[in-house]
Formats: C-alpha cells, structure tokens, sequence
C-alpha cells in the first residue's frame, strides 16, 4: 500500500475511534460549549442577560445537584464559608424557602434580612448597602418592588446579584420551570408554552429565555394587560434570531390551541391590591379549566408559579395529573442552588449533559 494511503487510512481510523468514543461518552461540539461555559463572579438579575448556553449550563448543574443530593444521597458542601444577604422588600414563601435551604444544604450560611432589618434606600442609601454587604457576605438575593433597586445595588456591589424578583423581572422562577418541563418531557426544543394571563414579571423572564431554549411562545392577555413593550420587541427579535415562534393575541384559546403547557399566574400581584376589583372583571374568561386544555396538545401539563386563587385556575385542572406545580415548586431549590453554586464557583456538574 502507497505510505500516503496509509497515512489516509490510519488517519481515518484513528478519527472514527475517536468519533466512537465520543458518542459513547456523549459528547458533542455542543456537549464541549456547555463544558466549558463559565458564570462565576456574574450576577443574574434577567435572563435576557444570557446565553443559550448559560442557560442550559444553569440547568445542567440544577439537575446535577438535584440528582446527587436528592436522590444519590450525597453531601456537596460547594458553598461552606459562605454566606448568602437575602434582602426582601416583598413576603414569599418559595424564594425564601429554597435560597435558606438550599444554600444551607450546600454548606453556607443564609441571612435573612426583612424590611425591618433593612431600610434599603430609606435609612441607609442603596449604594451604601451593597458596599457594605460585599465586605458581610460572598453573594446577595434581592427580592424587591423595583428593578433599578437590583440594578444599583449591582452597580455597586463587588459580588454578584440574584433578582429573586423585581416588577420587571423573575427569572429564578423561570429557570424552575424549564427544568420541571425537561425533566417532564425529556426536552425543551419544540415546545410551545401557552401564557394566559397577565403580561407580568413571570412572562417577562419566559419571552427573555423560550426561544434561546428552541421553545415556542403563545401569549394572551387581556387587552391594557400586555406585556412591557421594550420586552416583547427584545423577545420578538430572539425568536427570529432563534427560528421559534411567538404569538400575541388577547384569546385564551387561540393561545392554547395546540400548545404541550398552559402557564398561568396571580391576577392580583403584591403592591395591586387596590386594582383587584377592576382586575377581575378585566379578566373575565381567562380562567385555566379543562375546556382550556381541550384545545391544547393530548400530552398538555399546567404550571403555576403559586400562591394560586381558585379564579386563575380551576380545581380540575390545578390538583390533576395534568398539573406539574408542586414539582415545579420543589425545583424553585434545587434550580437557585445551581444559580449560587454557578456565580461563586467552578464546580463542573458530574451527571452527563441532558437532552436540550
């Protein structure tokens, strides 16, 4: 044989060796872009900040955490020295729940701060807390009434920032969601979520993520009731960007027509106690029943973010098997773990990379 057709030969080879064991280990060029993405030292305070990558990444090491802590029974004290200031201008019980716990459960030491602890921009300025909170602690969660409070507090502050909510934005929750429905469906691309409901925080963090997920977004709301409009030009330029699709109509069941989940959340948000009267005759029509989901795909799931009222969604929907929201709950920890572990280290997630 000629040496150049050897060396061909070797060479091709060696290359199908090594695509065979690639593939056996799972590996993929987009495999290796996970690998090697890094969030540490960033501050998440929306989604429209990352990637299609980074947030894959988030949910890999979600899921990761998940799957070694709950369910191989392993302690992973990632976060041990640390310390996590959870300021809430605003109640909640999932948000405080799954950052406390979590964040213990990984080694570190949470410090809840409230209102009356805190006087954030009252007693002491904005500015002023973060410097002094970055010298306290290793990362900060805010969950406030305005988005530029997060946005100061990031300005000045020498460690990251995680908006556990603002009027703006929710993307912890959102990053709760996606991970109930991959591990629901066994992947994200080609899925088409229906929003009906108000054109609030919650859809907001959905139109800045859907479509670097490959995920299709339909959205009805009331008329006066649609999301903000530097959002939804942000979210239609991603799903051109991304090949999906999103639809804005203010029908409830053009919007569930053939959709695989109905999303809805409050009417009545904290801070709107005064409109709830206007808001629910506005809303008329919008609730979530089983006539909802007949338009909807045969294999349609339901979310909630919570606290839910009988209006939004009806019991037969909300308690069937259908219904994916205390799941979706229980990942609201697990998924802000992956967000601490991800901003203040290097861990690299030991479970192979899902299905996207």
């Amino acid at each position: 044989m000629p040496l150049n057709l050897l060396s061909v030969t070797s060479c091709l080879l060696k290359c199908m060796k090594s695509f065979h064991y690639n593939r056996r280990r799972g590996f993929s060029s987009a495999a290796a872009s996970l690998s090697s993405v890094s969030l540490k030292g960033r501050s998440c305070l929306t989604l429209k900040d990352f990637s299609s990558d980074e947030i894959k990444r988030l949910l890999w090491v979600s899921g990761d955490l998940k799957h070694q802590i709950k369910h191989e029974k392993q302690y992973l004290p990632l976060l041990q020295g640390k310390a996590i200031a959870m300021i809430f201008e605003k109640r909640s019980t999932r948000t405080r729940m799954s950052t406390e716990t979590g964040f213990a459960l990984l080694g570190g030491h949470p410090c809840f701060l409230t209102s009356q602890d805190i006087h954030l921009g009252v007693n002491e300025s904005s500015t002023d807390t973060a410097r002094v909170l970055s010298g306290l602690c290793d990362i900060i969660l805010a969950r406030v009434y305005s988005h530029s409070t997060l946005e100061e507090l990031d300005q000045e502050a020498s460690i990251p920032i995680i908006n556990g909510l603002s009027d703006l934005y929710h993307p912890i929750q959102i990053l709760a969601d996606f991970l109930t429905l991959q591990e629901h469906y066994g992947s994200l691309s080609g899925l088409t979520v229906s929003w009906i409901g108000d054109g609030n925080n919650v859809l907001h963090s959905f139109m800045m993520a859907a479509a670097k997920l490959g995920v299709h977004l339909k959205v009805a709301t009331p008329k006066g009731y649609e999301p903000d409009r530097s959002v939804t030009e942000e979210a239609q330029r991603l799903s051109i960007e991304h090949g999906t699709q999103l639809i804005l109509t203010s029908d409830p069941m053009e919007a569930a027509h053939g959709s695989n989940v109905l999303v809805t959340d409050t009417w009545v948000s904290m801070g709107q106690e005064e409109e709830k009267k206007r808001r629910l005759k506005d809303f008329q029509g919008y609730q979530i029943t089983m006539q909802t989901g007949s338009v909807a795909k045969p294999d349609w799931t339901f979310l909630h973010c919570l606290p839910r009222k009988l209006e939004e969604v009806d019991d037969q929907v909300f308690y069937s098997s259908r219904s994916l929201v205390f799941p979706e709950a229980e990942n609201r920890k697990w998924t802000i773990m992956g967000l601490m572990v991800s901003l203040l280290t290097d861990y690299t997630p030991q479970t192979s990379i899902p299905k996207f």
